[in-house]
């Protein structure tokens, strides 16, 4: 049978995201022309803070000492998952070569950026998990200085962030927000390095001063509101999949949840469990998970675990649980996510906060051609070759003929003057034509 739809979505990630590019490209010209003076009176304007930007050290040793000890534990837990797949991450990238032909050796340097800039949202919500996400690995990376960036509040950012940005390597904590923020760690402003890669959620103007500037320095990624898949069959707990449904649709009004399943018993009784637990959460987050279920979500049923499998590799989510018998099938079935999750004895939430593997995911379907944020963003992978002179014959003549088909004679020549200077007396073939 053809999928069918129990749920429809009315509206899509992008429905209501509105054209902000050219006030952001305004606000990043303004600071790059008016340096520190204009990033602080953005910030003036839009954090509403009066306080230092940089923070020092009194003001961070202050704003650790107001962290529960409960609390710095889970942080230091979290940073220790967090930390410890990142270092994994990183062995899998080395430095090789090898003798492509006889006398001629190529290979591969791997190296860290050297300045990063973390964003971590602090609006709404205080993002702790993001800051470790970030700036942890940032610092397994190698990077040599590391801000960590978060829009402060009245009195500051939000203490928890602060000791999580320290514990985890910040060299910097910079309490401003927005386009503001990430044009003085792109600009190198307040004293800063400039930086060469930012990362980090944020929200449509900090994602879209990001996109603006990507070229300039690198980025993780273009990030859209956040989106959670789970595919369930019959063996699956209706209440836990309904819970995780909503604890994904907390994070926004337009970030989409979708359940995909073959059950139909299963997905009527999510459906009309989903809207009781919303009704149970505090009123902050349950205005955004009724937007998100009312306006974004779907229930599909489909005929079988295939074509389970195929409808989430088509909508590639940031999230992706499986819920189902055989996991070790799905493992292998599935090709296009942000992040998995196998059993319901894990979860989305799991991930964002403590487990180890990184919440900065690919939206909006990016997920069919990229990753999350990692070790590896951070890192350049540069090549580098050696030759001797008879290693270089064949090669020469390789390019001085592929370079003159391509009608470009200065590069051929770079290959000739070689050649005869090697090999002085021989008459090489360096035209194009056989």
């Amino acid at each position: 049978m053809a999928r069918e739809y129990l749920k429809k979505a009315t509206k899509t990630a992008r429905s209501d995201a509105a054209d902000v590019s050219a006030t952001v490209q305004a606000i990043l010209d303004d600071i790059e022309q008016g340096g520190d003076a204009k990033a602080l009176e953005y910030a003036a304007k839009f954090d509403k803070y009066d306080g230092a930007v940089l923070l020092d050290e009194a003001g961070i040793e202050a704003a650790c000492a107001r962290v529960p000890e409960k609390l710095k534990a889970d942080i230091r837990f979290s940073h220790a998952n967090v930390k410890r797949f990142a270092e994994l991450q990183k062995s899998t990238m080395t430095d090789v070569e090898t003798e492509v032909v006889p006398g001629l050796i190529a290979g591969q340097k791997v190296m860290p950026v050297a300045a990063a800039g973390c964003y971590v949202p602090g609006g709404r919500y205080s993002h702790v998990a993001s800051a470790i996400m970030t700036v942890t690995t940032a610092k397994v990376a190698g990077c040599t200085h590391i801000t960590a960036c978060s829009p402060p509040r009245a009195d500051g950012i939000a203490p928890a962030i602060v000791y999580a940005a320290k514990i985890c390597g910040a060299d910097a904590i910079l309490a401003m927000g927005g386009v503001q923020g990430v044009a003085s760690m792109a600009f190198g402003l307040h004293g800063l390095p400039k930086a060469n890669i930012l990362v980090g959620p944020g929200n449509q103007f900090v994602a879209e001063a990001k996109r603006i500037l990507y070229g300039r320095v690198g980025i993780d990624m273009i990030a859209g509101p956040t989106d959670s898949l789970i595919l369930a069959d019959s063996t699956a707990d209706a209440e836990i999949v309904a819970a995780d449904l909503v604890g994904q649709a907390e994070h926004g009004y337009n970030s989409p949840v979708w359940l995909v399943t073959d059950d139909r018993a299963l997905a009527e009784t999510v459906m009309a469990r989903v809207p009781q637990l919303i009704a149970e959460l505090p009123e902050v987050n349950r205005e955004n998970a009724t937007a998100a279920w009312r306006d974004y979500a779907e229930v599909i049923l489909c005929a079988d675990r295939e074509e389970m499998a195929a409808t989430s590799d088509e909508y590639a989510p940031e999230h992706l649980t499986v819920q189902a018998a055989d996991l070790d099938w799905w493992l292998g079935r599935l090709t296009c996510y942000g992040s998995l999750f196998l059993g319901e004895e894990t979860t989305v939430a799991f991930g964002d906060k403590a487990s180890g593997t990184n919440h900065v995911l690919p939206t909006s379907r990016a997920a069919t051609y990229t990753g999350g944020l990692s070790v590896h963003k951070y890192m350049k992978v540069v090549t580098w070759q050696r030759a001797t002179r008879e290693g270089s014959r064949d090669v020469a003549l390789a390019t001085a003929r592929i370079s003159r088909l391509e009608g470009m004679e200065g590069h051929a020549r770079t290959a000739d003057i070689r050649l005869a200077k090697y090999f002085p007396g021989e008459n090489f073939d360096l035209s194009a034509e056989g």
